[in-house]
């Protein structure tokens, strides 16, 4: 049975549709993740899973249980927010604690919860220290803990490595990859195409509130028309030159990255051919001509039109 069963959920703001019959299942042991520009309603799908907006209509349920049967249902769920929900002013253990007690935790049961977590999130020897002189990176791990304490079956993770070093962000993967290991269903968010392709078993798109595909990659990709992408080197190529690259390849979709340009294409020998005149035609000399495969923001691109961030 599906941890999370999400069923035609719709949610209206006047005439502004946020979520159009959005449906999916996330199973145990499984990291979905789920992925839109800004405003496409992925913000308003975890907050009416997490309680905290109602739906016009739809059902949701964990573990079995549905969403109406509140007190029952948040017991199943941990929800990290965006935004850091911690007090600074109480130290790491205090902070836990309290948390607990909101999840009717308390006494030996409670202190073990605490004592397990700061274990699990690395953060033994800081225990007491306050929240105020921790860096991000160590806030983000004790808000992930605080939605553990009560062994959720369900995990809402949204952008939980925002604004945090390459070593926490390193940190928080293993962590939900050892989540998953354990059995926990999470639902993941991210601004990050590359934690999405490495995380998650299964992704759907939403925009506009409705979800414009789900699956793995392999099923995305097999979904859309660009099967490969075409990669152009060269030294000192512009955004510019990169837009002229796009627009001359039928308007393609491009990102560029690292000095190297990144366009959405179909063929593979003839488009290098083309690509190759294009750059010769625009005083372009290219380093490195290739096709790749396509990776999840190629998909990405060419279901929503815009970059994720937009």
């Amino acid at each position: 049975m599906p941890i999370l069963t999400v069923e035609n959920l719709r949610k209206a703001y006047g005439p502004l549709q946020a979520v159009d019959g959005a449906s999916f299942v996330i199973e145990a042991g499984e990291v979905f993740g789920l992925l839109g520009p800004n405003g496409a309603g992925k913000s308003t799908t975890i907050n009416i899973i997490a309680t905290i907006l109602n739906a016009d209509s739809g059902q949701v349920t964990v573990s079995g249980v549905p969403i109406s049967t509140s007190g029952e249902y948040k017991r199943k769920i941990g929800y990290v927010p965006q935004e850091i929900s911690l007090s600074e002013r109480l130290t790491a253990r205090e902070n836990l604690a309290f948390f607990g007690r909101l999840y009717d935790l308390s006494g030996a049961t409670l202190q073990s919860a605490v004592d397990e977590m700061l274990v699990g999130v690395g953060l033994v020897d800081r225990a007491n220290d306050l929240v105020q002189n921790f860096s991000g990176g160590m806030k983000r791990r004790l808000n992930i803990a605080a939605s553990l304490l009560h062994k959720p079956d369900l995990i809402l993770l949204d952008e939980p490595t925002a604004g945090v070093d390459p070593q926490a962000r390193a940190f928080i993967f293993e962590l939900v990859e050892r989540l998953a290991a354990q059995g926990k269903a999470i639902l993941y968010t991210t601004h990050y195409m590359e934690e999405a392709q490495r995380l998650c078993k299964r992704t759907a798109i939403i925009d506009h509130g409705k979800i414009l595909a789900m699956g793995t990659l392999e099923e995305l990709v097999r979904g859309v028309r660009t099967k490969r992408e075409l990669v152009i080197e060269a030294p000192r190529l512009s955004n510019e030159q990169s837009q002229q690259i796009a627009e001359a390849l039928g308007h393609a979709h491009w990102t560029m990255a690292d000095g190297a340009v990144r366009l959405a294409v179909q063929d593979g020998a003839p488009i290098l051919i083309q690509a190759a005149k294009v750059c010769g035609d625009l005083g372009i000399n290219p380093t490195s001509l290739r096709i790749a495969e396509p990776t999840l923001e190629t998909v990405f691109l060419e279901l929503t039109g815009r970059a994720l961030r937009d």
